[in-house]
């Protein structure tokens, strides 16, 4: 039997997924799509979950997409018909994003090495990125003739400005883990030794805390992105009246009144 394309932990109620084509620096095929969407779904289904977190196997996080794999390749026979790259996108990237962002738990990316073209907008799909000083961001697409996918025209300019997404998205430079950091691309930046213990301590601490407000926390802010004030303080009050309603927010008031650490159970 080949090797799993996405190999699976868990420790505790965090699921870990690692990408698994090392030697390809973990990029793309459809197979791995197809992996990890499964993946993906067996953990938004499974309630002992309550945080995963996504990394790479090797010296690699993803370098996007395996331009050898059929589905992209160009076909280099005269007068042969092109790739239709407008349907991978929305036949295996899009509903990957949409599985990224729609996930019932929150999720952490623990990049451990170049983050690249869709690889590197995967993982600023994640709530949480931590990348390990060797790490790399780099939209590689107009390298080939491409614009950014995966979200990329999206996330880019409301994590650092429109300034520097476009400079980002042009130029194709890499971008180091350190400054990335700085300029709020990515939540942290450690050592590349304390990259694995760093990541686990924060999906620890988030499987412990109330993982529908996390949630819904990453669901009202990505709205509020598109309301003006007013539109966004009523959806501020329509979802915390949910969360008001909720278990969670019961057990945190009495265990804040017992002066004891709460024990969350919503998902």
């Amino acid at each position: 039997m080949p090797e799993p394309l996405v190999l699976t932990s868990d420790a505790g109620a965090v699921r870990t997924l690692s990408l698994n084509r090392p030697a390809a620096l973990n990029s793309f095929t459809t197979e791995m799509h197809g992996e990890l969407m499964a993946a993906l779904d067996l953990a938004a289904g499974d309630p002992q979950v309550r945080c995963l977190v996504l990394t790479g196997a090797g010296r690699a996080f993803c370098a996007g997409q395996d331009l050898a794999d059929p589905s992209v390749a160009p076909d280099p026979a005269p007068g042969a018909a092109p790739k239709d790259l407008g349907h991978v996108i929305s036949a295996y990237y899009a509903p990957l994003v949409a599985r990224l962002r729609s996930m019932p738990v929150p999720v952490v990316a623990a990049v451990n090495g170049v983050a690249a073209g869709a690889g590197a907008n995967i993982a600023l799909c994640c709530d949480l990125v931590v990348a390990g000083r060797s790490a790399s961001f780099i939209q590689a697409f107009t390298r080939i003739g491409l614009v950014p996918d995966t979200g990329g025209t999206w996330l880019l300019p409301r994590l650092v400005g429109s300034a520097r997404a476009l400079g980002m998205a042009m130029l194709g430079d890499k971008l180091p883990a350190e400054e990335a950091a700085r300029i709020g691309l990515i939540w942290q930046c450690v050592d590349d030794a304390a990259l694995p213990e760093t990541a686990a301590a924060l999906a620890s601490k988030l499987a412990t805390m109330p993982t529908r407000a996390l949630v819904a926390t990453r669901q009202a802010m990505a709205a509020a992105q598109g309301l003006d004030l007013d539109a966004a303080l009523a959806e501020e009050a329509r979802i915390q009246r949910e969360m008001g309603n909720a278990n969670d927010y019961r057990e945190g008031v009495e265990a804040f009144r017992a002066k004891r650490a709460p024990v969350f159970k919503d998902r």
